[in-house]
């Protein structure tokens, strides 16, 4: 089922370049909504003066994420407690804003809030408001990183690490957002065999299922494949080694390594981490 919630957290062409890339995200398209005049331009935005929100409106997919999987990405790439203010860029129209459509979003929204107010030093001051005129941005502006050939900005980026910092353990930290590996044989997943799914440990996507699991003698958890679009693959030359590095393709986090010297029909090893996992029961 296909379904729209709009977002407002500091400058849209960041915001936009990040759901681009989430795999259940259909549509996205930037604009200006909450403020008092109709069809503003983008230098009327920023003059400061119609308190219209830049803000971008997803349609995403139900069957393949979630609209609380959603909201665990926009916590993390931007700073929810500062009022009027994304890193350098300051008015209002950079506030922090969920306009939802569906009442029943309302919920998911305020207990998400809860959820990840321990979190964060201050208070997070997300305005949740209920759906108001949208309008679209000049054409220049739809994705733009895109077009400029960016991948990420640089405030995301420094928002989901001080996101992560509070979130995940310092083990956790050194290893996913600061590309460490812990020690062979200390992970629980090692030996482990339950049936269920393995999450990103940093953004909850499902990255691995246990069917695709097998015994391993590295010490570390193998897995021959991994779910469709949930990891991305990149040249790792460190170490004086030539190898492809496994990253979450939601947040970027590093999670291991793929070796083509796996046991099963897929000749693949995908070599991770324990603690970037969190397993869940089927």
């Amino acid at each position: 089922m296909e379904c729209e919630i709009i977002l407002a957290g500091g400058c849209f062409w960041g915001i936009q370049a990040v759901f681009n890339r989430i795999a259940g995200i259909i549509k996205t398209e930037v604009g200006y909504i909450g403020g008092t005049t109709e069809n503003p331009t983008y230098e009327e935005v920023c003059r400061d003066s119609t308190n219209h929100a830049e803000a971008v409106r997803i349609i995403y997919d139900t069957d393949k994420i979630s609209l609380d999987e959603i909201l665990d990405i926009f916590f993390m790439i931007h700073d929810p407690t500062t009022p009027n203010r994304q890193g350098p860029d300051t008015g209002s129209q950079y506030r922090s804003a969920i306009f939802y459509i569906r009442q029943a979003d309302k919920k998911i929204i305020e207990q998400k809030i809860k959820a990840y107010t321990p979190y964060f030093d201050n208070p997070i001051i997300t305005e949740v408001i209920h759906n108001k005129p949208f309008y679209p941005a000049e054409a220049y502006h739809q994705n733009y990183f895109e077009k400029a050939g960016k991948e990420v900005c640089s405030n995301t980026e420094k928002a989901i690490n001080a996101f992560l910092q509070k979130k995940l353990t310092p083990e956790q930290f050194q290893i996913m957002r600061q590309k460490g590996t812990e020690p062979p044989f200390s992970g629980e997943y090692v030996h482990f065999d339950k049936n269920g799914i393995y999450k990103c440990a940093a953004c909850g996507q499902v990255l691995f299922d246990s069917s695709a699991k097998f015994q391993t003698t590295c010490g570390w958890p193998g897995f021959d494949k991994a779910n469709p679009e949930a990891v991305i693959l990149k040249r790792d030359l460190s170490h004086f080694m030539v190898r492809t590095e496994v990253l979450c393709s939601r947040c970027k986090s590093h999670l291991g390594h793929l070796f083509k010297d796996g046991p099963t029909q897929t000749g693949l090893r995908y070599c991770i981490n324990s603690a970037v996992l969190n397993f869940e029961k089927k």
